[in-house]
């Protein structure tokens, strides 16, 4: 079947169409499991017995075959049912087999929505659910679309904040949508009582508190301190950091490294700051790295760093979670040799 993005999942599910299975696949944990709420809601919409009709499976220790058995009874006054499957990466060949055999032959009265954050290619379940089932895909988010994303989730909050300030939150925090979430959170309540996020706020609560932000990478890179490199990298990845989220960081540090270089060429300190927003205690540091960096040098990098971005996405399966790992351990590598 073709992929959707998660905006033509939204179109369908307000046109009424649902297929009999979904797989929902990507690194944007948060986004996945919002959507498999939506194809939910959409699917159970009117049902009255809704604890009847949706049923969760985690294959991690077996339950295929009880999944399976969900999947095909009769919804229970309900058009539909609903059967949420995850962790199925390690099965059982005969588990996979009856998997990939529902998936042929899907009851018409379940929607069963796989979530996973990677697939490896190499398994016939995973060329089964990407040759037959609706999917989904859930990347990464660009600058912009996290920019979109935050707008809209302090709509939601109530509060309002600045383009500097809205700046600082995607350059600090990166684009992973739950980390936003819970550092938007924080920051509404520490708005109270006028509701507005200043850029001192957020250096206050996000950039001071941030040891091992994104910026401090992006530091050490730019110094060729290897060592202090790689630590930092393994800090992050072991605090739940996403090696496709922090290759996103690393990117976006360059580019503005590339932008600044230029404004500094052609004017002065106060152009490179017009050109890229920085927050202030960050500044003196960036302007140092930036007099030892060499044009040619920062453009390599870039060249280094989307090509190990092309790596993870292309290669089988990306190589799962431990290929992604490898294949940033040796980016960063490289960019601080």
């Amino acid at each position: 079947m073709s992929t959707f993005s998660r905006t033509e999942l939204e179109r369908s599910l307000k046109e009424g169409r649902l297929a009999p299975v979904y797989l929902l696949v990507g690194c944007e944990g948060y986004l996945r499991d919002n959507g498999a709420r939506a194809l939910t809601e959409a699917a159970l919409s009117g049902t009255l017995l809704r604890e009847f009709n949706e049923s969760s499976f985690s294959l991690t220790s077996g339950g295929a075959q009880e999944a399976i058995a969900a999947a095909n009874q009769l919804p229970m006054m309900s058009t539909r049912r609903v059967v949420k499957i995850t962790d199925f990466g390690k099965l059982r060949e005969a588990d996979e087999e009856a998997l990939v055999r529902y998936i042929s032959n899907p009851a018409e009265s379940t929607v069963v929505i796989f979530n996973t954050e990677d697939l490896d290619k190499r398994k016939k379940l995973a060329r089964a659910l990407l040759e037959k089932c609706q999917v989904v895909d859930y990347p990464a988010l660009k600058d912009a679309e996290a920019r979109t994303w935050v707008k809209s989730r302090l709509r939601e909050l109530k509060v309002t904040c600045d383009e500097l300030a809205l700046s600082e939150i995607i350059m600090l925090v990166g684009t992973d949508v739950q980390t936003l979430f819970s550092e938007l959170d924080k920051l509404a309540s520490a708005a109270l009582p006028t509701g507005r996020i200043t850029a001192e706020m957020v250096d206050d609560l996000i950039g001071r508190s941030r040891e091992l932000s994104n910026w401090e990478l992006g530091d050490h890179l730019i110094a060729r301190n290897r060592k202090q490199a790689l630590e930092t990298l393994y800090r992050l990845l072991e605090g739940g950091a996403q090696p496709v989220m922090l290759i996103g960081a690393i990117a976006g540090n360059y580019h503005r490294l590339a932008l600044a270089k230029e404004a500094l060429t052609r004017g002065s300190r106060d152009d490179v700051f017009r050109t890229v927003p920085l927050p202030s205690f960050k500044r003196d540091a960036f302007i140092a790295n930036l007099k030892r960096s060499d044009a040619a040098k920062i453009a390599h990098g870039i060249k280094l760093i989307a090509a190990a971005d092309l790596a993870i996405k292309t290669s089988v399966g990306g190589g799962g979670p431990k290929g992604a790992r490898l294949q940033l351990e040796m980016l960063v590598c490289e960019l601080s040799g």
